[in-house]
């Protein structure tokens, strides 16, 4: 490809946030709530994820005060909105060598590009944090409509970037979103530490 410096055999790499491109403040503020109020951590986190899902709240056909509300509804805690929000969004802490790895794709003339699940807790994040700039695009499921769960979610971000799925790397840290992606002919990583991940990466790219 012209302009592009460096070895690889993508043209672009589709990026989780929680869980790659930060940690997984997601899991992390549900169990640190499911401790404030003396809760089993996983059945907690495990509801939790169900009523994200079954509330519509992860593909905006929702909104965050109905998510918070089915699970007060389920449990019977009383924190507000803006606490339980509070606990989740303050434990997505950036991980500065993964947005080294993007600037370094994008210098090297390879897409890099955020696919994530995280609703529009991901707008606010980036506002926070200046996010979205270090990317080429930002596919979320609060905005599309879909998310990781439907595998038909995989082609349409596809379609949307003009590329050849096989040429196209996701790193995700769920296994299961990550046989989605196979399945729709994308090359995909399981991130499960910085060392495994960059040994894995650099069969791939070294931009």
């Amino acid at each position: 490809m012209t302009g592009r410096s460096g070895s690889c055999s993508i043209d672009a790499v589709l990026f989780d946030f929680g869980g790659v491109l930060a940690d997984e403040g997601y899991k992390k503020g549900l169990h640190a709530i499911a401790r404030r109020h003396g809760m089993n951590e996983n059945d907690f986190f495990s509801l939790a994820r169900e009523l994200i899902y079954a509330t519509g709240y992860i593909t905006g056909r929702s909104t965050e005060a109905v998510y918070w509300q089915a699970i007060r509804d389920r449990t019977g805690i009383a924190d507000s909105d803006a606490d339980l929000r509070q606990e989740i969004l303050s434990r997505f802490v950036l991980r500065p060598f993964m947005f080294d790895i993007a600037a370094r794709l994008r210098a090297a003339g390879i897409k890099a590009a955020i696919l994530s699940d995280q609703t529009n807790w991901l707008d606010e994040l980036d506002v926070r944090l200046d996010i979205f700039g270090s990317f080429d695009a930002v596919y979320n499921s609060y905005h599309l409509g879909k998310s990781k769960a439907d595998v038909s979610h995989f082609a349409d971000v596809v379609s949307r970037m003009k590329d050849t799925p096989g040429r196209i790397l996701f790193v995700d840290d769920d296994e299961a979103h990550c046989q989605r992606a196979r399945s729709a002919g994308l090359k995909a990583i399981r991130y499960a530490g910085r060392d495994a991940f960059e040994k894995e990466f650099a069969l791939y790219c070294r931009p």
